[in-house]
């Protein structure tokens, strides 16, 4: 079960990150962006994590 909330959170850090990204270059706030950018990094870390456990079980 692991697998699939670790999957889902990181798609909803990637979507999240995405839109900060966009708010940030068309308000011209690179702060924003920069959050953004992580969050969507935050996102592939997270996805990664559940394709881990899916492949070695939800042990770790």
């Amino acid at each position: 079960m692991g697998e699939l909330k670790d999957k889902a959170k990181g798609i909803a850090n990637e979507v999240a990150g995405n839109a900060k990204q966009a708010a940030g270059r068309a308000g011209d706030d690179p702060y924003l962006d920069a959050e953004g950018r992580k969050q969507e990094r935050k996102g592939e870390a997270q996805q990664a994590a559940g394709k881990v456990k899916g492949a070695l079980g939800d042990s770790i």
